[in-house]
């Protein structure tokens, strides 16, 4: 039933109409950041728009049954890592500060709608090591602009904890390799090895 679900026409077609008007807005969100950040920096800075960005292209291809391995790569790296890394940033600062906006509970409904929106689809990506690979070199090479250059999003109140973020960043991107590895790459190989 689920799966029925998850390859039908009109469910693929809303889903990524919301991702876009998701992915639109998570851009505006970071507009301002974006404005002051040096150019040769742009393209690494606004992280969870980005991977809603790539799921919105594996949907627009998977509606019209093609894959993308590089950019499902990307987006079941991406959205996990970026969708689990806004929802504690959001608990942490509810705790830090002792409220949250009602902005800060959308962010954190959004952000584990998507982490979990692109494992549900890790079925139906066509992912290799080599897609993997490169999906990994890129996120790690964005946590190294983000905490040693500096251009990590602001969250307020956070920015003294940005040591101890930057460290739980990179196990986290690591976390989303692995799973995606485990549900891609190795559980298709276990398929095949059990049939």
């Amino acid at each position: 039933m689920i799966a029925y679900v998850l390859r039908h026409k009109s469910f693929l077609s809303l889903l990524l109409v919301v991702n876009i008007v998701g992915t639109i807005y998570g851009y505006w969100w970071y507009k301002y950041q974006l404005a002051a950040t040096p150019s040769h920096f742009l393209l690494f800075v606004p992280d969870s728009p980005t991977a809603s960005l790539f799921f919105c292209i594996f949907l627009a291809f998977f509606l019209f049954n093609r894959n993308v391995p590089y950019i499902e790569a990307l987006a079941i790296v991406t959205l996990f890592k970026y969708g689990v890394w806004a929802v504690m940033m959001n608990i942490l600062t509810l705790i830090v500060d002792g409220s949250l906006s009602w902005q800060g509970y959308m962010l954190i409904a959004s952000h584990g709608a998507m982490a979990v929106q692109g494992l549900l689809y890790a079925p139906y990506y066509k992912i290799q090591l080599r897609h993997l690979v490169v999906a990994a070199i890129w996120t790690l090479h964005n946590d190294v602009i983000d905490y040693v250059f500096e251009m990590m999003p602001s969250y307020g109140s956070l920015n003294v904890y940005m040591n101890e973020i930057g460290y739980f960043t990179f196990w986290l991107s690591v976390l989303s390799i692995l799973i995606a590895y485990r549900l891609t790459i190795h559980g298709k190989r276990q398929s095949l090895h059990a049939n």
